[in-house]
């Protein structure tokens, strides 16, 4: 594939038509997108690409496939929201593989362990967004590195990454804390279930989910938009609230529909 100008600070070249169909084609995130939400959020990309910088880590040569395809999911959590829901931060660095972030804890005595974790993918509040590109390339129901962090970018815009993102008008906070917690705490139950249980137990989101509020955020938004019926089976106070954040419901109307309500 032939470089283009997205890769160059400041490019304003639009998105070749070829390039676009295919991005779409590699994800069914993008299916309950109508023709004229698709055109939009073709535009949003592009609008995201001339703002953000993208950079390869370790020797990685980006490509415009690879640039467009996180554009395009990145844009997606956004499509209703606008660019300005990403502001106060410009790069996307991608790994060749998963990375080590070094971590420093101190326990109920005092005492502070440092050790380095493994991972897939990092959002920093006020910083950039971390991926591994095989992790953004193994997307599939339930899971999506790029939705994933880009969600901890939308929950850090309301300060500490707590699992409640900037609410626009028509949402109670009191609602969506209270349906957070229930289903948080029903998925917790299920997990510990599913550890001691002798039999299969299938969950409706990644176990990461159960980490804290913030991971459950990030997962429930990724699996709204990768496997919405399993979130919505499992906690559909949960998935009204997220299609009335995202102003969309990847189960019915395309983008742009009033929000769901009760």
């Amino acid at each position: 594939m032939l470089r283009w100008l997205f890769l160059r600070p400041g490019s304003r070249r639009a998105i070749p038509d070829a390039l676009w169909e295919e991005t779409l084609s590699i994800s069914p995130s993008f299916d309950h997108l109508d023709r004229e939400a698709r055109a939009r959020l073709k535009t949003l990309s592009e609008a995201f690409l001339r703002e953000k910088r993208f950079y390869g880590a370790h020797g990685l040569e980006l490509t415009d496939a690879m640039v467009v395809r996180i554009a395009a999911l990145a844009a997606l959590l956004i499509l209703e929201l606008g660019l300005v829901a990403y502001r106060g931060w410009v790069g996307i660095v991608l790994y060749p593989e998963a990375f080590m972030i070094p971590r420093r804890e101190m326990d109920a005595a005092g005492a502070v362990h440092e050790y380095a974790e493994i991972a897939s993918g990092e959002a920093w509040e006020d910083g950039p967004v971390l991926l591994s590109w095989p992790d953004v390339e193994a997307a599939c129901a339930g899971y999506s590195v790029v939705l994933h962090e880009f969600a901890h970018k939308l929950d850090l815009l309301n300060g500490a990454a707590d699992g409640m993102p900037r609410l626009h008008s028509g949402i109670s906070a009191a609602k969506w804390l209270r349906a957070l917690e229930e289903a948080y705490a029903d998925f917790c139950g299920r997990v510990a279930a599913m550890e001691t249980s002798t039999t299969c137990v299938v969950l409706p989101l990644d176990d990461y989910a159960a980490e804290d509020y913030s991971e459950f955020f990030a997962v429930a938004s990724e699996t709204f938009f990768t496997d919405p019926r399993a979130l919505e089976s499992a906690y559909p106070d949960f998935y009204r609230l997220l299609a009335q954040y995202y102003r969309q419901d990847p189960l019915g109307c395309a983008a742009g529909a009033p929000p769901v309500s009760r």
